[in-house]
């Protein structure tokens, strides 16, 4: 439709100051530019000589991509752990979750779920679009591109797998994928994840009943209390048990109300190693914060657990402590486990 051409000139907007990424600036609070430092004509030139480096390690589109991974596995891992390049992140994002390659095997499926098909939760979607990345210039304005994009993705999935539908905490998923590729991009990324094309399947904490939240928050619980018993015993006492801080953590990977410098670096990581980068920040947190953590009563306590300081949150520091917490031994065990106790046969009735 033909815009109608007005007379006089409509109102100047305003022009409202953003950080890097997109985000409105904020004196307080969680602010994602919080840990933006002011880089010298040093460091940027030592940001391009990291970019060339990621940019060899690539190739054109990913071309050298698997090869590389191949040949140094190693160097691969640090890199990616270091952070990637935020100009290259949406394309490594892809090449390393395996997102790419479906895209490539399902040429046209997106687009058809979108246009052709329809879903038992585009109400629920509606409801909650504005919720996810409030203070995001790209999501900000009703019925905007970035809410429409938001929209189809989170609608395409709930169409694509039934069974999961649609859950308010895959928005903040989407969401940070939307600011970093396209709509496709993006729900392939989205079906990698939750389906397992290079990790264990995380649709677990989106199905009825978050059957691995619950999964997910007792091992954690059990961590707690075997890497740090002291803490352990005091949320004991205190009647502080996970589910009442952590679920967040697992259900948008930090993506929510974490400052989003710390959560890329942590999805970097996420996506090259799987879940349990998401147990080891969690426990790193609670270590940084341990000593001050053991003083405090139920409520001071609760509003600790929910707004951890800056020092704890910035990944310069945080992610290097969460690197020296090794839980994947522990983990595996837990979960053998729990597949143990599950494919147990109940005990036959005495006669």
């Amino acid at each position: 439709m033909e815009r109608k051409r007005n007379s006089e000139p409509g109102p100047v907007p305003l022009l409202v100051p953003v950080d890097r990424f997109g985000f409105l600036k904020q004196e307080h609070g969680n602010s994602p530019q919080r840990f933006t430092k002011t880089k010298s004509s040093s460091n940027y030139e030592k940001e391009e000589r990291r970019v060339t480096k990621w940019r060899k390690m690539i190739g054109t589109g990913g071309s050298d991509w698997k090869h590389y991974v191949r040949r140094k596995p190693h160097v691969v891992k640090r890199r990616i752990r270091k952070g990637i390049p935020d100009c290259l992140r949406g394309l490594v994002w892809q090449l390393i979750s395996g997102s790419r390659d479906l895209l490539l095997m399902n040429p046209g499926v997106y687009v058809q779920l979108v246009i052709y098909e329809t879903s038992a939760s585009e109400l629920d979607i509606i409801r909650d679009i504005s919720r996810t990345f409030p203070s995001h210039v790209f999501f900000q304005k009703r019925h905007g591109p970035g809410q429409r994009s938001l929209y189809n993705v989170l609608k395409a999935y709930s169409v694509y797998d039934r069974d999961v539908g649609y859950v308010q905490g895959m928005g903040f998923i989407a969401g940070l994928l939307l600011l970093y590729m396209s709509e496709e991009d993006a729900f392939w990324l989205l079906v990698a994840l939750l389906k397992g094309a290079v990790h264990s399947p995380i649709e677990g904490l989106y199905q009825a009943g978050l059957p691995l939240v619950q999964q997910y928050l007792l091992q954690f619980d059990q961590l707690v209390r075997e890497l740090m018993p002291k803490l352990g015993e005091h949320f004991t006492q205190e009647m502080i048990n996970p589910s009442m801080y952590a679920s967040q953590w697992f259900i948008t990977v930090f993506s929510y109300s974490f400052p989003f410098h710390s959560a890329l670096r942590i999805w970097d990581v996420f996506l090259a190693e799987g879940v349990k980068i998401v147990f080891k920040v969690g426990l790193a947190l609670l270590k940084h914060c341990q000593d001050d953590l053991l003083k405090l009563p139920f409520e001071e306590l609760m509003h600790a657990l929910r707004n951890f300081p800056e020092d704890a949150m910035d990944p310069d520091t945080l992610l290097p402590l969460a690197y020296s917490i090794k839980v994947s031994k522990r983990l595996e065990e837990m979960k053998q486990d729990c597949d143990k106790a599950v494919a147990k046969p109940a005990n036959p009735v005495q006669q």
